[in-house]
């Protein structure tokens, strides 16, 4: 637990919703299991390897003292949650969890749920993604595909997006996407479509054409998304659905298939969009190895396909 300590005493917090330790990128030898995530005003300690009561305790022990040194007149908010492929143990160690809890990340606002299950309502490693289509979305048509709880709306309309349609199969994080709207203010601007992406290439084309498409689909959810087989449906399908210029953030989040992974399935079934760049990940969710992070590519219709 040597280095997770050493590094604790370098961590400060701010207001937005950031990753403080990432072990998962491997530059922490011997902690690649543990990550520290700050959800204002709760810190979230998550292990990917159940941890021994001494260890956990040692944690609990070393985070209590970092507190205590950078915000000594605050209560500790701590959680505890223990992740692997088939289970998930949330607990509170410390102090509470407000309830709403609502974050804050580049001036928006989300709701979370850090004591129910692995997704919390934000994913921190797609911050730059959201910025960028917010930075690029002023009077454009958004298609946000898997939109989840619909960040990436929000930060479309923060940017001056003319409309965004949003698509997942889970209607209650498309409810949680509503409220993280009205949260920011915008309570039009947005449409919510409660259906399977694959069953709904006909009302995506009538409501299309977009300017930008994001999609961020999950790597490996049966019944849903696997990408190995269905990430291709997906890119097929893209150029039908984009304007002129139309440009398109493609996202994976799965070590095991890298950049050339993805770049391969664009070109060999999409082969009219031309990739442009991989979006920077946050420099706390820097990897000893980049293609096993989070992979967001970005292409652009070619201008042939309108010639």
């Amino acid at each position: 637990m040597q280095s997770f300590i050493q590094a604790l005493a370098t961590i400060e917090l701010g207001d937005d919703a950031v990753r403080l330790f990432h072990g998962r990128g491997g530059h922490y030898v011997g902690c690649e299991h543990l990550c520290l995530d700050w959800f204002a005003p709760v810190l979230l300690l998550t292990s990917f390897t159940p941890l021994e009561d001494t260890d956990l305790t040692l944690c609990q022990q070393a985070i209590a003292a970092r507190w205590q040194a950078i915000r000594p007149d605050s209560q500790l908010n701590l959680v505890y949650q223990y992740r692997s492929a088939g289970e998930t143990f949330t607990q509170l160690l410390q102090g509470e969890v407000p309830e709403p809890h609502i974050v804050s990340e580049n001036g928006a606002r989300f709701q979370v749920h850090l004591m129910r299950g692995q997704n919390h309502g934000l994913f921190l490693d797609m911050a730059n993604g959201r910025e960028w289509v917010r930075a690029n979305a002023r009077y454009k048509k958004v298609l946000n595909l898997f939109a989840y709880t619909c960040g990436f709306s929000v930060a479309a309309l923060q940017g001056g997006a003319d409309e965004v349609v949003n698509m997942d199969m889970s209607k209650g994080a498309l409810g949680i996407g509503k409220q993280n709207h009205l949260l920011n203010g915008f309570s039009a601007g947005a449409r919510f479509l409660g259906h399977d992406i694959f069953k709904s290439w006909g009302k995506l084309k009538k409501l299309g054409p977009y300017d930008i498409v994001v999609a961020d689909p999950p790597s490996n959810q049966k019944g849903s998304f696997v990408a190995t087989k269905d990430y291709v449906r997906l890119i097929r399908r893209l150029p039908e659905l984009l304007a002129e210029n139309g440009e398109v953030l493609l996202c994976l989040n799965a070590p095991e298939l890298d950049t050339a992974f993805l770049r391969q399935q664009v070109a060999e079934a999409a082969p009219a969009l031309e990739y442009i760049e991989r979006l920077a990940n946050p420099l706390a969710f820097m990897d000893v190895s980049e293609e096993k992070s989070l992979k967001v590519l970005r292409y652009r219709l070619s201008t042939q396909a309108y010639a």
